[in-house]
């Protein structure tokens, strides 16, 4: 009896063990743009105080890179960035730390010029990376 019992308990025990070891690693998103975000009531939403849209499906990536239901996140006051859908809409959000928007938040008028592009996206390389 012994024998069946390692038989059918290895196998799971290798699964876990590989399964274990994998890590997530975040890679930083291309293309964003640095601003404040607040819900007012969902889809509606502004930033930087300008009145703006969601689009539908839109994707919140909190700082576990888990998604967020906007509902959730009506009235505060968010630093983030974000991309738009082809349509104009917000359609990807990625929520930072007061201090990570803060290293990006200087770049954030100068998003047409591709130095301050690859700045950005060198900030966010180096924060998405710091986080396990």
């Amino acid at each position: 009896m012994n024998r069946w019992t390692l038989t059918l308990i290895a196998p799971l025990l290798l699964a876990a063990a590989s399964a274990f070891g994998q890590s997530i690693v975040r890679e930083a998103p291309v293309g964003v743009r640095p601003a404040r975000l607040v819900v007012t009531q969902p889809p509606e939403i502004t930033l930087n105080g300008t009145p703006d849209r969601l689009s539908p499906g839109a994707r919140i990536r909190d700082l576990n890179n888990l998604a967020v239901l906007s509902g959730s996140l009506v009235g505060q006051h968010l630093p983030m960035v974000y991309r738009r859908d082809l349509s104009g809409l917000v359609h990807e959000v990625w929520l930072l730390t007061e201090g990570e928007y803060a290293q990006v938040r200087d770049y954030a008028d100068n998003t047409a010029n591709p130095e301050a592009v690859a700045k950005i996206h060198a900030l966010l390389i180096a924060i998405f990376g710091g986080r396990r």
